[in-house]
């Protein structure tokens, strides 16, 4: 671990310790949806039916949003294979840290590397979609991303601080390209046009997509992984 990470976590895990009624919050709240992406994703469900001159192009940006944060995750899962395993911080002994994470389950898996962070990545990616279309709102969304989903996953050593920054750095710059006027007229007009000739399938698309994301196909692994055996 690098002085960056260990001056960081070393702070946290005094924390913790200093201060231990923050430790049982703090593990229900990254445990929750409602706090790891699904109010970001209202967010943009906002975004779609906010009423306005430029709704056309607001709703490609929530388009190109959703896109990047599945393009995003998906280049975790794959990056992630062939990176150089790293040990989550909570399962590393070298580090003579005690962190406060208790009955991890399935929520933090010791086979899975933690670099970089897929939450980070996921949900800067959602975002910076937001900020790109509205600023003031997007900063709340980029705080509520640091504060409620990033920070946690720090302070209960899931994740090193540089775990964080990678991710998010990637899922910025993911969203960011997408959304270029160049790119994004590609795939969202399309989409766009789809949707109002079949609003049926494609509302339906739209929905599930988004629950897929605030639960990161979560039960689709799952189900998977039942299969395999």
């Amino acid at each position: 671990m690098n002085v960056f990470d260990t001056a960081i976590q070393t702070f946290l895990t005094g924390v913790a310790a200093d201060l231990p009624i923050l430790n049982h919050p703090i593990r229900v709240l990254a445990a929750l949806y409602t706090f790891k992406g699904l109010a970001l994703v209202a967010v943009l469900w906002w975004i779609w039916f906010k009423p306005g001159q430029r709704a056309e192009w607001e709703r490609e940006m929530v388009v190109a949003t959703i896109l990047s944060a599945l393009l995003a995750l998906a280049t975790f899962r794959i990056v992630a294979h062939f990176l150089p395993f790293r040990m989550r911080p909570v399962y590393n002994p070298e580090l003579h840290l005690q962190f406060p994470s208790d009955d991890l389950g399935a929520a933090v898996l010791p086979t899975w590397s933690s670099f970089p962070s897929d939450h980070a990545m996921l949900w800067v990616s959602v975002a910076t979609g937001i900020f790109l279309v509205w600023r003031a709102v997007g900063v709340l969304a980029l705080l509520h991303t640091a504060i409620f989903i990033c920070l946690p996953r720090v302070y209960l050593g899931w994740h090193y601080p540089t775990d964080i920054l990678a991710g998010a750095a990637f899922g910025a710059a993911t969203t960011w390209t997408m959304t270029r006027d160049a790119v994004r007229t590609r795939f969202a007009v399309p989409i766009l046009r789809w949707l109002r000739k079949s609003p049926g399938p494609g509302y339906t698309l739209l929905f599930a997509l988004c629950f897929e994301l605030v639960t990161q196909f979560e039960e689709l692994l799952i189900l998977g992984r039942l299969l395999l055996k």
